[in-house]
C-alpha cells in the first residue's frame, strides 16, 4: 500500500504501545511536557477493561489541562468489530477541531496492527500521517514467558520504530539483553532501543514518518448490540461491576457513583496487597480524589483535582470472587 506524502494539512499520529504495566500513559505525558503551549493534542486511549480508569488518571495532571483534548474508549481492542470502535473515537476527536497531533495509547492486551490498518484506510489516508510507533517494554515482562510469547507482545515489538527499554533503574543487563533478543527475533528490521526510566522519551524521536508498511488482516470481533458499564446508568446501589476476558487475561472493574467515599487508609492497603498484572484506579476519599498505577509488585498515588466517580479495573490471569466484598468495606459510612 502506497502511503501519501507527507503534507501540512495532514495530522501527525503516534502510537504509543507496550504491554501490561509498561509505562505507557507515563511516556504519553512525558510527551505532553514536550507540547509547543501553541499546539493543541489530541489523546486516544483504549483500555481492556470496560469500566475505563485512564482517562480519569490522565486528567489529574496538569500537563492535560491547557491544549489537550482526551477520549477513551473501553472494553477491549477497540479495533475488533470492524474498527467501529476506534473510527467513532476518530471521527469524534476530529469533529472537536483539528488537533496538531494526535498520540493512541492502544491496550496493553490489543491488536496494534489493526490500528495501524485502521489510520492507513482509505477513510483517514489524506487527513493522518502515521509517525513513529513507540513499543515500550519493561525488562522484566521479557523474562515471562507468559508475557514475552503473548500474541499481543510480539505485535507491539514487529509494528515498533523506535523501542523504549523502560524501568531500566529495576532490571539488569541480562534482562536488556533478553530484550535486545526479542527485537531481533521479531522484528525485520532495525529498530534503535533506548534504556530510559518513567517513560521519558525525546519528542523528536517521534516525529518521523513509521517505516511500517501496512498489511491486510481479518479483523476481530466484538459483541453486537452490547452496552459498555463505563456507558451504563449506575443502578440504585450506587455501584457497577464489570468482567471481561480475552488472550488468557481477564479484568474486572467497578464504577461507584461520587457520593459514595472511600476511606484512604482501606483502599490504600487493598491495592498493596492485590496479586496481579495490573491495576487502574481513581478514588474519591476522605482525605482528597486518589489516582493509583499497580504494575506488579509497584504501586504508585497521584492526588488529582477531580473525577466525576471512583473506579477501578483489574487484570489478571483469574478473577478472585472476594475482590468486591473488600472494595465495599473501603468505603465509609454514609
Amino acid at each position: 500500500m502506497e502511503t501519501p506524502p507527507s503534507t501540512p494539512d495532514r495530522i501527525p499520529v503516534n502510537i504509543i504501545t507496550g504491554f501490561l504495566g509498561s509505562g505507557k500513559t507515563s511516556a504519553v505525558l512525558n510527551l505532553l511536557k514536550q507540547k509547543p503551549p501553541e499546539e493543541h493534542w489530541a489523546i486516544l486511549v483504549n483500555e481492556f477493561g470496560e469500566i475505563g480508569v485512564d482517562q480519569s488518571l490522565m486528567q489529574g495532571h496538569s500537563v492535560t489541562h491547557h491544549g489537550v483534548a482526551i477520549l477513551e474508549v473501553p472494553g477491549g481492542c477497540m479495533c475488533c468489530a470492524a474498527g467501529l470502535p476506534m473510527q467513532m473515537a476518530l471521527s469524534q476527536l476530529l469533529f472537536l477541531g483539528t488537533p496538531d497531533r494526535l498520540l493512541i495509547e492502544p491496550t496493553g492486551l490489543g491488536h496494534p496492527v489493526e490500528v495501524l490498518q485502521t489510520l492507513y484506510s482509505e477513510a483517514y489516508r489524506e487527513s493522518l500521517e502515521v509517525q513513529s510507533t513507540v513499543t515500550l517494554i519493561d525488562a522484566r515482562s521479557a523474562a515471562n514467558e507468559r508475557h514475552a510469547n503473548h500474541a499481543s507482545f510480539v505485535q507491539q515489538l514487529w509494528i515498533a520504530d523506535v523501542i523504549l527499554a523502560n524501568k531500566k533503574d529495576l532490571y539488569s543487563s541480562h534482562e536488556l539483553a533478553l530484550i535486545e533478543d526479542l527485537v531481533q527475533q521479531h522484528c525485520d528490521r532495525d529498530i534503535a532501543i533506548y534504556p530510559t526510566e518513567q517513560g521519558n522519551i525525546d519528542l523528536a524521536l517521534i516525529t518521523q514518518p513509521t517505516a511500517w508498511i501496512p498489511t491486510t488482516g481479518k479483523p476481530h470481533h466484538a459483541k453486537p448490540n452490547y452496552t459498555l458499564a463505563a456507558d451504563r446508568a449506575l443502578p440504585d446501589c450506587g455501584y457497577i461491576g464489570a468482567l471481561n476476558s480475552a488472550d488468557g487475561f481477564e479484568s474486572v472493574g467497578w464504577r461507584f457513583s461520587a457520593d459514595k467515599l472511600f476511606d484512604y487508609p482501606k483502599v490504600f492497603d487493598f491495592l498493596k496487597q492485590l496479586q496481579v498484572d495490573r491495576a487502574k484506579a481513581v478514588f474519591i476519599t476522605e482525605r482528597g480524589i486518589y489516582g493509583y498505577n499497580l504494575a506488579g509488585t509497584t504501586l504508585s498515588e497521584i492526588e488529582i483535582d477531580d473525577c466525576p466517580e471512583s473506579r477501578i479495573e483489574i487484570i489478571a490471569e483469574r478473577i478472585e470472587a472476594d475482590w468486591e466484598l473488600a472494595l465495599l468495606d473501603c468505603l465509609l459510612s454514609d
